[in-house]
């Protein structure tokens, strides 16, 4: 008999990135679920698959970077002679088994199959796409005698396939619109106008194409046009080929960021891949190469060049587009096996695809949940996804995609066994639905597992074993609720930040929920700067897709007739996982009626309020200890001009800078134009005054743009002008906030030094004996840009962007050191001018030149830092020893002890 000690932390493999094109959302899924699994519970080991499909056993610390490309390959690592492009390990070659392990011995410990059930109890799969959701690693971990989250090898195979779904999904009496399927032996230029006709035919247009294979939108077109060379493009972008012209190429007016989209995995053909010139045939694995290969060929003569991809699709769906609301549905098992729907959200969109943009960036979709339509039609969606989870064999969850009509048909189109695992991805927020928080919902799919596999790994003793001691656990976790500490969790606001901040917050909240010291409570602000409105919100609430979201339902809560339904059928799942003090509906409260529920505050709201002082005078007036700064330096600190002016004075360099106000552009807008032209010259940067998540923040090149600038920021009317839009390159439902003044900032450059980068650094307070403030200044992050500015995807979301940590001052590390400590010496002068605490995170220019000389210019200094699951000011902490839970321990930690001291900042 397998005997454990009593209550013995179940270990739980968590299985994350792997070599797909999804392999950025597996690894920021993994990071969730590391961070939301239940302490008490379990122990979490992270176990990291890489490019070349090696088992890491993870060094913690990396779990936090913002991307895989972040640290592996380790930066030294790297090759070529520029920084212009973030490679994955695949791009450095075809390795031997002991380069890999090389490789591998940066980051961890590579582990042997035959030693996972040493090492693990449990294995709980975040793998996305081929040898993630195909049945291949089900399979591995069921012959090692391992029980694995999700459904098993047969449903896991039928999953992943589009093309295979739907001939089961048809033969089963599911509604489909006309579709074929094409094989990639059976496409070739020649064959293009028999394809075109027959989808003409046989589907029309407008219809949908992608990959078989793939999830997250990768590879999917939407062809509204009935175009032969539309509709060839677009098989190409499925299968992952290209043939770029001689013509075309003449045209590219940028050649870098042109190879850096190409070889994008999840917006390009991706990298490696096979390039091919007249009748030469080689495959290339960087993109500094590939680059090379196509200036060569082109100014040599060549007419075209053709690519595919070593990652390339076998199959290829086409099928028609389906007018009506999408949907994406949970489905569960229930405590009685049965499968149950979750309430199926609406994704609200126009025309344009849901991408990976969409899906995964706060605050650029809208997600209604349940779905707005009438009982009646949900209800159905909800039977046809129940059938459809039965009928394909799925096991534990699922989630599935699809239309229904003005007529209230139902077209399911993609069943997926794995669902993506962001923190706003749809298995968090549908669970909420029925009163799961994230750790809840992670512990129900962990115990449900188990059961699942006493049924298809039944000849294996010990799985009963671990189901029994992990339900002993469970009940044993309601009576340690009471004599945790209760942090209300604010979050939201009413600025251009407000979507980041929700994300913030809910970081904060699941890392305290899943710990055995804190209570989290979630609190929504919204309101105005006459009047805070705050809400003691459900999780359901909070998890909601963004801060408009969130403001709508508790302005106008009320509970769905089917989510009423739903929360009854899963009772005995809820009775199980939540304890008593959940809230189940929005509560409007004061400061003072906060300070009787809360023990103590974690503001993460950013920009006005949040870090303007305001809400830290309410908080101290009802003796609520908080994080972060006091009253009189978040003042400062929320204003860049007062800010730099202080630093500059004090012999700190900032840019120049001058503060521009609507009044005078008002009065004569030529004017306006010209008095700035006469002080600064373009390119320049343009930025609002006192906000951050770079947010309007805009390199100014021409003056067309410093009007369209200036047009928008003193805008009366919420809408943007679309002409304005376009002129300064605004993405698709960018926020650019109204202001009455913003900021000219010169472009800080290069100039003569020998070296230059753009670094964000954070730091933690705390109290020594005597109370004075002790500064640790963390190791900066190197930020690397792809545009002119860093962007929001760059800065919050997952894999988007790369911050290379500790930032690459020198190759020599004792200079790479020197440098380091010169610099932080200082972020620390700036922090104590500032009258910084608790904690902050500060982001500078720094010019290294060859004498030895270090200049650190300041760009701005964040009192409230993003705490989202990707920012790097994790990154920095966990160099410094502290996993993401422990830096946020720390900081409440310093909020309760600044309340019961007199702090000496010094």
């Amino acid at each position: 008999m397998y005997e454990r000690d009593l209550f013995m932390k179940l270990k739980v493999g968590i299985v994350f990135g792997g070599f797909s094109r999804e392999r950025e959302i597996s690894f920021a899924g993994g990071r969730t679920v590391y961070d939301n699994l239940n302490k008490s519970l379990f122990e979490a080991v992270p176990i990291f698959v890489d490019s070349f499909g090696n088992f890491v056993l993870l060094d913690w610390q990396y779990i936090y970077k913002g991307s895989i490309r972040d640290f592996y390959p380790p930066v030294d690592k790297l090759p070529g002679s520029s920084n212009e492009f973030q490679i994955y390990a695949e791009s450095l070659g075809e390795l031997k088994p002991a380069q890999q392990e090389e490789l591998i011995s940066s980051i961890g410990k590579k582990i042997q199959i035959a030693d996972l059930p040493n090492l693990i109890d449990f294995a709980f799969l975040c793998l996305h796409g081929p040898y993630g959701e195909d049945g291949r690693i089900q399979g591995m971990f069921e012959y090692i005698g391992i029980p694995y989250s999700g459904s098993g090898i047969l449903s896991s195979a039928i999953g992943i396939n589009k093309a295979v779904q739907k001939k089961l999904m048809v033969t089963s009496g599911f509604d489909s619109p006309a579709f074929f399927s094409i094989l990639k032996n059976d496409f070739n230029p020649e064959k293009v106008e028999l394809l075109y006709k027959r989808t003409r035919k046989e589907i029309g247009f407008p219809c949908v194409i992608k990959p078989a294979n793939q999830g997250s939108s990768i590879g999917v077109t939407i062809l509204n046009t009935d175009s032969k060379e539309a509709f060839e493009n677009a098989l190409m972008n499925a299968f992952f080929v290209k043939t770029i012209s001689a013509e075309e190429w003449k045209t590219v007016t940028n050649p870098t960021e042109y190879i850096r989209t190409l070889t994008d995995i999840r917006e390009g053909v991706g990298i490696p891949l096979t390039v091919i010139i007249g009748s030469k045939k080689e495959t290339v694995h960087h993109p500094e190469v590939l680059l090379a290969k196509f200036e060569d060929a082109f100014r040599t003569g060549a007419q075209e060049i053709s690519l595919e991809s070593l990652d390339s699709e076998s199959e290829v769906l086409i099928e028609g587009f389906i007018e009506g609301k999408e949907f994406s549905c949970i489905v569960i098992r229930n405590e009685d096996f049965n499968p149950v729907a979750l309430p199926p959200t609406e994704i609200r969109k126009g025309k344009e695809l849901f991408d990976y943009r969409s899906k995964y960036l706060p605050g650029l979709s809208r997600k209604i949940t349940p779905i707005n339509l009438p009982y009646e039609n949900i209800q159905a969606i909800r039977k046809e996804c129940e059938r459809l989870f039965s009928a394909l064999n799925f096991n534990v969850y699922a989630r599935i995609d699809g239309f229904i009509t003005e007529s209230g048909k139902v077209f399911l189109n993609d069943p997926n066994t794995t669902s993506g695992m962001m923190p706003s991805s749809f298995f968090f927020h549908q669970a909420a639905e029925i009163g799961l928080n994230p750790s809840q919902f992670l512990t129900y799919i962990i115990r449900t597992s188990l059961l699942e596999r006493t049924i298809d790994m039944r000849d294996r003793k010990t799985i009963p074993v671990l189901l029994k001691e992990l339900d002993k656990a469970i009940l044993g976790l309601k009576s340690a609720e009471s004599t945790k500490i209760k942090a209300a969790v604010i979050m939201g606001g009413y600025s251009s930040e407000r979507h980041i901040s929700v994300e913030s917050g809910r970081n904060i909240y699941e890392k305290l929920s899943s710990s055995s010291k804190y209570a989290p409570l979630p609190i929504f602000l919204t309101g105005n700067n006459d009047e805070h409105q705050l809400y003691h919100i459900p999780v359901n609430l909070m998890l909601k897709d963004n801060a408009d979201d969130i403001r709508e339902k508790a302005e106008h809560f009320s509970v769905h007739a089917v989510i009423s339904e739903i929360m009854m059928i899963c009772e005995g799942i809820t009775s199980k996982y939540t304890d008593a003090q959940s809230v189940l509906q929005p509560r409007k409260i004061s400061y003072t009626e906060l300070a009787e529920i809360a023990d103590e505050v974690f503001i993460a709201l950013h920009g006005r309020p949040g870090e303007d002082g305001e809400i830290q005078k309410h908080l101290e007036k009802v003796g609520l200890p908080y994080n972060g700064s006091g009253i009189e330096s978040s003042k400062i600190t929320i204003n860049k001009y007062d800010t730099n002016e202080i630093l500059r004075k004090n012999g700190l360099l900032v840019a120049q800078h001058e503060l521009v106000n609507i009044n005078d552009y008002k009065q004569d807008a030529t004017k306006f134009i010209k008095d700035i032209l006469s002080k600064f010259h373009f390119p320049f940067i343009a930025k609002p005054v006192d906000d951050g998540c770079s947010s309007a923040v805009k390199k100014v090149k021409n003056e067309e743009e410093l009007r369209s600038f200036a047009t928008l920021i003193f805008r009366q009317q919420e809408e943007l002008s679309a002409i304005e839009a376009s002129i300064l390159n605004l993405k698709l439902k960018e926020e650019f906030p109204r202001k009455n003044q913003f900021l000219i900032e010169e472009l800080i450059e290069k100039k003569d030094s020998s070296h230059f980068l753009e670094i964000t650094g954070g730091m933690l307070t705390t109290l020594d004996d005597k109370g004075n403030c002790v500064y640790q200044v963390f190791e900066a992050s190197e930020a690397l840009s792809e545009g002119d500015v860093l962007s929001l995807e760059e800065k919050f979301l997952a894999g988007q962007g790369q911050n290379i940590t500790p930032a690459r001052y020198a190759k020599d590390p004792k200079e790479r050191q020197r440098i380091s400590e010169i610099v932080k010496a200082e972020f620390k002068k700036a922090a104590v001018l500032l009258k910084i605490e608790g904690y902050s995170r500060i982001d500078a220019f720094v010019r290294i030149f060859k004498d030895g000389k270090i200049e650190v210019i300041f760009i701005e200094v964040n009192s409230l830092p993003g705490m989202t699951p990707a920012t790097c000011i994790f990154h920095q902490s966990a160099i410094a020893g502290f996993k993401p839970y422990e830096f946020i321990d720390k900081i409440l930690e310093y909020g309760r002890e600044k309340k019961n001291r007199t702090v000496d900042i010094h």
